[in-house]
């Protein structure tokens, strides 16, 4: 009764347009209050102290510095300089525009973990460029949401940070390397629809009588902007400094590239990106603490044992009721935003992880494809909602698409879901 009464909660406040944390925080607190745990439980005062607990977990340490990497990078034309090198490398031609912006996506996975933050920054360059080489302005929004997605997955990346603090037995550095092969696998993924779809509708005629970039004076632009996940991942590696401690060293580069070296950042500019990083991680650490209050609810009561239970005895294999999760979490991707399934599926599915023995870093890493398809499938795709903005052009035109692109990426995750060792060989080479 007290289970019912935790999820109607949610699902009636979340259908009143309640923001999603403020939904999970009040049904598990009435959930709490409800169920009159005993004095050794500490009864509502489990409620602050569960809140305040969730916050004070070093891992989260590095959020807020990594969603204010993704602001100074935004800022510091890294971004243009990286594309130019890019066409230098590659050339032009039909479809190579997307592969270029797809690629640079990928490669700013590796500085900063927020997929709208790349999408706005990937999207001011290319989608003018694009558009420029004939383009349509659906397509275009279309490829720059979907290639933002994979920054979830290449680290550092700050879903991973969060489902480290959520599942014991998943260390930050672990997952990191986990994410690599697999979200080079979803670049890939992304690349071959793309191509294809470009050339067979005959886009960027034009794209061949633009002028290729110098390659040299390129790599020099570039240089800064190259080294930054050098440094980022190979100072972790090296063991100069924690993935914790690296979001630090990330703001202290990226702020001596667009300050000293690009000279794009101003000091006038520095109160702005503060403040608009302060607020998406405040938003972020705000959900995750009222989460708690739920999770706790969910574990406390027992309400997901029947719930296992019956999973169990239904006579689904370990695969089958993989499936069934990666198809539940692909639809609810569709309407909710990564942070809130995550807050909201892992207490429910860490029963199932313990009772078929999957291995938390791997499923995390599916996990964590699941959310990315969902970041660019309609109808509440935050990376395309930002890619569409920028191109002037609506959702429902993205549709004869996003939907090829969303093809491309399930490819990779059932490569992930069959495969366990494409997640799971780079850590353990490392010795994580």
């Amino acid at each position: 009764m007290i289970g019912a009464c935790l999820f109607i909660v949610f699902v009636v406040l979340m259908l009143a347009g309640v923001p999603i944390g403020v939904a999970l925080g009040v049904g598990g607190a009435l959930a709490i209050g409800l169920s009159n745990l005993d004095t050794a439980n500490w009864g509502l005062l489990a409620v602050p102290q569960n809140f305040y607990a969730s916050l004070t977990k070093y891992p989260l340490l590095a959020l807020p510095m990594f969603v204010l990497v993704g602001s100074i990078f935004d800022r510091s034309g890294i971004a243009q300089r990286l594309v130019n090198f890019a066409v230098a490398i590659i050339g032009r031609g039909p479809g190579m525009l997307p592969v270029v912006a797809i690629l640079v996506a990928m490669f700013l996975g590796g500085v900063s973990g927020s997929g709208p933050a790349n999408a706005a920054a990937v999207g001011g360059v290319m989608i003018a460029a694009m558009a420029r080489a004939g383009y349509p302005a659906p397509f275009s929004a279309s490829v720059i949401g979907s290639a933002a997605a994979t920054d979830i997955l290449i680290p550092p990346s700050i879903a991973l940070i969060i489902y480290s603090v959520m599942v014991p037995g998943a260390s930050v550095p672990a997952l990191f390397a986990a994410g690599m092969i697999p979200g080079i696998l979803a670049g890939l993924a992304l690349i071959v629809p793309t191509l294809w779809l470009a050339r067979k509708h005959g886009m960027g005629q034009l794209e061949a009588s633009l002028p290729r970039p110098p390659f040299w004076a390129s790599l020099r632009e570039a240089a800064w902007g190259l080294f930054a996940p050098v440094l980022i991942l190979g100072g972790m590696r090296l063991g100069w400094f924690t993935p914790t401690e690296a979001g630090a060293v990330a703001v202290a580069y990226g702020l001596l590239v667009g300050m000293l070296v690009h000279r794009t950042i101003k000091w006038a500019d520095l109160g702005v990106i503060f403040r608009e990083a302060a607020e998406i991680s405040g938003v972020i650490l705000l959900v995750i603490g009222l989460a708690s209050i739920f999770a706790y609810a969910v574990n406390t009561l027992g309400i997901i044992d029947p719930i296992t239970r019956a999973i169990t005895n239904s006579g689904l294999s370990s695969m089958g009721v993989l499936l069934c999760l990666v198809a539940l979490l692909l639809v609810v991707g569709m309407f909710l935003d990564g942070v809130s399934i995550f807050l909201i599926f892992i207490p429910l599915v860490m029963p199932l992880m313990r009772t078929y023995g999957w291995d938390p870093v791997w499923f995390g890493i599916l996990m964590t494809m699941m959310v990315a398809v969902g970041q660019f499938t309609p109808p509440m795709a935050v990376n395309l909602m930002v890619s569409c903005k920028m191109a002037g052009a609506s959702m429902e035109e993205t549709f004869p698409w996003v939907w090829w692109l969303v093809l491309g990426m399930m490819v990779s995750l059932l490569a992930v879901l069959f495969m366990p060792s494409l997640a799971l060989w780079l850590p353990r080479y490392l010795g994580y």
